[in-house]
C-alpha cells in the first residue's frame, strides 16, 4: 500500500544546527536543558538558545528571528503550550519544530527526555523521522492580523450576559450565534477546547475549519466542519462587544458591529516527529478509548 495523501515526504536538508526554546518562567528547567544539550552535542548537532530562554537560565542566547535564520530545525522544551507558542512565532520561517515533552504525553509533543538520545542517534537516517505539515489559521480584527495553531475563540466580555454574533461564509450570511461564544479550531486544535465542548475530532493533517458554539442558547446550533478555502466572517452584534482569544495566549477586544475575519494561513506549521508516532494511538491513550 502506498503513502497516504496526508503524509509528506519532506526531509531535513541539514541536521547540524538546532535552535532551542524553553518553557518560560521555569528557571529550574536548566538541569534538563544541560542534559538535552549534551545529547545534541554528542551527535555533533550545534545548539543555539533563544534569547529569552537563555536569560532565564543565565546562558548566552540570540533573538528568535536570527535563530530561525541560523538553524536547520527548532526544538521546544516543555509541553504542548510551549510548542504552540513556538510554532505560532516561527512557522513563517518554514523551520520544523521538534517538541520535547517534560511532562505527561501531550497531543503535540511526543519525544520524552528518556527517548531523546535514541531519537537523535537515529535522526541521521531519513527513514526514522517525519515532518508533518499542519494548517494555521489567520485571523483579522481591528486591522490587526494574528495567527493560531489551535484555535481562535470569540468569547463574551461579560459573565452576566451572552454574546450575539452574525456569521458569513464568503460574504454570504449562514448563521447567527447566541450563547457564551464560538470556537474556530484547526484540525490540530480539535483535541483542545473544541473537544471539551462537544466538537468533533478531525485528523490533524486535514485542511478544515471546525466552528463550534459554546453553550448556545438554541439546541439547534451544532458544530460545523468547513473546507479551509472559505473565508468566515463573524460580526459582533452585542453591545457588550467581545474578546478574541488566540490559542489561549493572546487577547484582542472587539466592539459592537466590528468583525473578525478567518481564513487559512498561506504557510503551514511543520512538526518534526518520530516516524512511529501514531495519532490514533495518542487519542486512545489520552482519551482512554475502549476502557
Amino acid at each position: 500500500m502506498g503513502l497516504k495523501s496526508t503524509i509528506t515526504k519532506e526531509k531535513l536538508k541539514s541536521k547540524s544546527k538546532a535552535g532551542i526554546v524553553l518553557r518560560p518562567s521555569t528557571p529550574e528547567i536548566k538541569d534538563d536543558y544541560m542534559k538535552i544539550k549534551g545529547y545534541f552535542e554528542k551527535q555533533n548537532i550545534e545548539i543555539f538558545l533563544e534569547k529569552n530562554s537563555a536569560n532565564m537560565i543565565d546562558e548566552e542566547g540570540i533573538d528568535l528571528d536570527i535563530l530561525c535564520d541560523t538553524v536547520d530545525f527548532l526544538v521546544s522544551i516543555g509541553g504542548d503550550g510551549t510548542l504552540i507558542s513556538v510554532v505560532r512565532r516561527t512557522f513563517r520561517s518554514g523551520k520544523p519544530v521538534l517538541g520535547i515533552n517534560l511532562g505527561t504525553l501531550g497531543f503535540l509533543t511526543d519525544v520524552s527526555l528518556n527517548e531523546l538520545e535514541s531519537f537523535l542517534q537515529n535522526l541521521s537516517d531519513d527513514e526514522n523521522y517525519r515532518i508533518d505539515s499542519r494548517m494555521m489559521i489567520k485571523g483579522n480584527a481591528n486591522l490587526q492580523n494574528f495567527f493560531a495553531f489551535n484555535d481562535i475563540v470569540i468569547s463574551r466580555n461579560s459573565l452576566s450576559s451572552m454574546i450575539k454574533v452574525d456569521a458569513k461564509i464568503d460574504g454570504k450570511p449562514f448563521n447567527s450565534y447566541y450563547g457564551d461564544g464560538i470556537i474556530i479550531s484547526s484540525p490540530t486544535g480539535s483535541t483542545a477546547y473544541n473537544l471539551s465542548v462537544g466538537g468533533p475530532l478531525v485528523y490533524p493533517l486535514t485542511d478544515a475549519f471546525i466552528v463550534t458554539p459554546v453553550a448556545p442558547h438554541s439546541l439547534t446550533q451544532r458544530p460545523l466542519v468547513l473546507p479551509a478555502d472559505f473565508e468566515i466572517e463573524f460580526t459582533i452584534t452585542d453591545n457588550q462587544g467581545a474578546m478574541v482569544i488566540v490559542d489561549g495566549q493572546d487577547i484582542y477586544e472587539v466592539e459592537q458591529n466590528q468583525s473578525i475575519k478567518i481564513q487559512i494561513a498561506s504557510k503551514k506549521a511543520k512538526l518534526l516527529h518520530r516516524k512511529e508516532r501514531n495519532y490514533f494511538e495518542v487519542l486512545n491513550e489520552k482519551l482512554q478509548w475502549g476502557n
